[in-house]
């Protein structure tokens, strides 16, 4: 975690707003946001807070009719202009949240709205936005570029510019969500996490809790490549970060607000960097408990929960985390399965180099025990040792170096490669390719049971004559696993053809021959 309290002398030479400071109380009180917004649920997450020893509510942004807090701040600022000025319309420049929020509260309110979105975009925030009525323009790869092309428009067309997070009426209208928060619960509140991008969240959140229930901590969280706020605090001016992690697209800020900043450095008491798979695991847990699928940026205040818990060690706290979004498009949920095991600290990755000879692919099998195997690539590429990329799961994280160096003992070389982002996003995925050495080889699609003992079966069955030289398994969380084996199987006589399906027969897994297919041809053969 960062701080964000670092120094007195630090704080004292902070640069501040020119002016007074807005009275963010009175405006979150008398904020505009319910001809657009509802109150939100407190929802408790109980799966989540018995794992944690913590109780842990949800406060569910993510159920707004655009999915996203973001429409409580645009309609605030937008019911607040002159008729004059919302006849002329407004502008805006958004990842996709605040512009929904504009682009409804334009439509509530009968003005036009020009909407200008980077082109890494998720392609369900365009056409959300398209279909609210909002004129979409796409300009840049992040926010930072979308921004500057609307200032260019605003000035050209005579329009109100909307921001998303550094205006007070925006602030004000997301302070909202904590009035709601501690009207919902009354009872002792230790901690309430909120996902910054901007700061316009956290900036209303801490401004209506510390003035009201001072003793709650308001803790901004971040991920690791997109945490401007975090560094701009510890630096003491605003930082721009040269690129940001677009993961997280509803965060990816490279330079907070000076508004925002000013309020979180006084404020927030401190801050959370998560990762991307702590992210995707979070997702994981929130549709647990709520069978709801969350974006990333929504699911930042439940990892920051289970990282703050791990390293605070306390038990028995009530903590709040602000489900911020739920626009998540559809075909990035296998991205998120897969890493939400690295994330959970439930699978390990290891690269295991055996002897290629008889029997030692049974032998580390054996070795791996009654532990479940995730994931198993192999492909025979040398007449004396071979390379397995191997997953096993596991309960905590330093399970991964025991069985390195339980491995190793063994004779068998490991490299631990659970932290490595090339083999968790690229190798896994690319173990393989064609041998010299397979000859005789013959491929078969297995569909195992995905039980105890099914693999030890199938090596236990094979003939000492025959050579696994190809294997390919990866779980995927249902009852059967598919898996993808070359074996290299003598065929010059009747026996030999007999033998094998005799061992086909007696195994009882259903099969199909893929020797013929092109596709092995192509890539394998």
């Amino acid at each position: 975690m960062v701080r964000a309290k670092t120094s007195a002398k630090l704080a004292a030479a902070a640069p501040r707003a020119t002016g007074s400071a807005p009275d963010y109380l009175k405006k979150i009180l008398t904020a505009r946001v319910y001809d657009v917004a509802i109150e939100s649920p407190l929802d408790a997450a109980r799966s989540l807070s018995r794992r944690l020893g913590n109780t842990v509510w949800l406060k569910r942004e993510d159920q707004q009719p655009v999915f996203s807090f973001k429409l409580r701040g645009a309609y605030n600022k937008m019911a607040h202009l002159s008729r004059e000025a919302l006849a002329q319309g407004v502008i805006c420049a958004s990842a996709g949240n605040h512009a929904q929020g504009v682009a409804l509260s334009a439509r509530k309110l009968g003005c036009r709205a020009v909407i200008v979105m980077p082109v890494t975009t998720p392609k369900l925030k365009i056409d959300a936005v398209a279909a609210l009525g909002g004129e979409v323009a796409l300009h840049g790869d992040s926010y930072s570029d979308a921004y500057a092309h609307a200032l260019e428009l605003q000035k050209a067309q005579g329009l109100t510019f909307v921001h998303p997070f550094d205006d007070p009426d925006v602030i004000a209208g997301q302070g909202t969500i904590a009035m709601e928060i501690l009207r919902q619960h009354e009872g002792p509140i230790d901690a309430v996490f909120v996902a910054i991008g901007g700061g316009g969240l956290v900036s209303g959140v801490a401004s209506y809790i510390k003035a009201v229930r001072p003793e709650i901590k308001v803790i901004g969280v971040q991920t690791r490549d997109s945490d401007a706020m975090a560094r701009s605090v510890k630096a003491g001016r605003r930082v721009t970060l040269a690129d940001v992690g677009l993961f997280s697209d509803g965060t990816a800020v490279k330079l907070v607000g000076e508004e925002t900043f000013r309020i979180a450095r006084e404020l927030v008491d401190d801050f959370v960097i998560v990762d991307t798979d702590e992210v995707c695991a979070a997702i994981k847990d929130v549709f647990q408990d709520t069978r709801s699928i969350l974006e990333p940026a929504g699911a930042l205040g439940v990892a920051a929960i289970k990282q703050y818990v791990e390293q605070q060690k306390c038990k028995g706290q009530t903590l709040v985390a602000i489900t911020c979004g739920a626009n998540m498009n559809f075909d990035r949920l296998r991205f998120v399965a897969e890493r939400a095991e690295f994330g959970e600290q439930r699978e390990a990755l290891f690269a295991v180099t055996i002897p290629e000879e008889r029997g030692s692919f049974k032998r580390f099998c054996e070795l791996v025990g009654p532990r479940a195997v995730t994931e198993f690539n192999y492909r025979i590429s040398d007449a004396k040792i071979a390379h397995v990329f191997v997953g096993v799961a596991i309960a905590r994280r330093d399970e991964a170096d025991k069985i390195e160096r339980n491995f190793a003992r063994h004779g068998f070389a490991t490299v631990n490669l659970t932290d490595d982002e090339l083999a968790k996003e690229h190798v896994r995925h690319m173990v393989g390719g064609r041998s010299p050495l397979a000859a005789d080889e013959r491929l078969f699609r297995f569909v195992f049971p995905e039980r105890p003992g099914a693999l030890m079966r199938f090596l236990s069955s094979l003939h000492p004559d025959w050579n696994i030289s190809l294997f390919h398994y990866r779980n995927q969380g249902a009852d059967y696993g598919r898996i993808l084996v070359g074996i290299q199987v003598p065929s010059k006589t009747a026996a030999d053809r007999k033998a094998f399906k005799q061992f086909l027969d007696a195994l009882a897994y259903p099969c199909v021959e893929e020797s013929g297919n092109p596709v092995y041809q192509l890539f394998l053969r």
